[in-house]
């Protein structure tokens, strides 16, 4: 008898509890894990402990701009250099890990292989990591695919972590207040100048859909931070829209020095 089926018979609970307590238990004991490839799916989502050890959440002093690791706090509101001189559209940004081959597995199957089942587990991570955002803002809203790629998709991943989200902060979720209306290329592969140039006008906010932004602070979603340009993007539509402020979250950035395929 394994530890999950031992607790689960001890409890001996009654229909409801016991849907709801399995729930609670596959969280702690996932039936598999995410980073076997096994099938079927896991019926709840879960890392084995190897691969716990192995993430690298963002959990010490960032800049305060661009949620970058910092080896001392900055202060309340300190900028690393990149920031210093070339500030964001966006205010502020965090993440929950760091994108590497640790995490980039996960992120890559909700993106490109129709896990939305890693959604939730990655909303609560930002829950934790993005909690001084979520305080402040009003709306929580994603980055959004052009419609030929959401076409070929069928779903948006940030929205699949946006919506939870949402949910579990009490916040107004906005799916469709930020339109992507430029069909761009992927981002891979390109320097900073070339994904600020590859997005730029790539973003608007549908004049019907202005005044859900006017005097809102919004939390902009997406799955991973590389350079910001794409962040900025959407930023920049909202400010112009007459948002007060754009703050975002990530599940993983990419180190300055580092270009892992996303």
């Amino acid at each position: 008898m394994d530890l999950q089926d031992g607790v689960w018979r001890a409890l001996k609970p009654g229909p409801r509890a016991r849907a709801f307590g399995r729930g609670l238990l596959d969280l702690v004991f996932p039936p598999h894990s995410l980073d076997e490839d096994l099938a079927p799916a896991p019926q709840s989502s879960g890392f084995s402990a190897d691969a716990w050890s192995r993430i690298a959440f963002v959990d010490g002093p960032v800049c305060d701009g661009c949620g970058a690791p910092q080896e001392f706090a900055l202060g309340p509101g300190g900028r690393c250099a990149p920031c210093e001189a070339r500030p964001h559209a966006f205010a502020r940004a965090r993440a929950a890990c760091l994108y590497d081959e640790a995490s980039r597995g996960a992120i890559l199957k909700l993106k490109h292989a129709d896990r939305l089942d890693l959604a939730p587990l990655f909303a609560r991570w930002l829950s934790r990591a993005a909690r001084e955002l979520i305080t402040d803002a009003d709306l929580v809203a994603p980055v959004p695919l052009h419609p030929t790629r959401l076409i070929a998709r069928r779903y948006n991943q940030a929205a699949e972590i946006a919506r939870p989200l949402a949910r579990m902060s009490g916040l107004a979720y906005a799916p469709d207040v930020l339109k992507r209306i430029k069909a761009t290329p992927t981002q891979g592969g390109r320097s900073g100048s070339g994904r600020r140039r590859n997005v730029a006008g790539a973003f608007a906010v549908p004049a019907s859909k202005a005044a859900a932004v006017r005097g809102r602070r919004v939390l902009l979603i997406d799955d991973v931070l590389t350079t910001g340009a794409t962040a900025d993007g959407c930023a920049r539509a909202l400010l112009a829209a007459g948002a007060v402020g754009v703050d975002v979250a990530v599940v993983a950035r990419v180190r300055q020095s580092e270009r892992l395929s996303i």
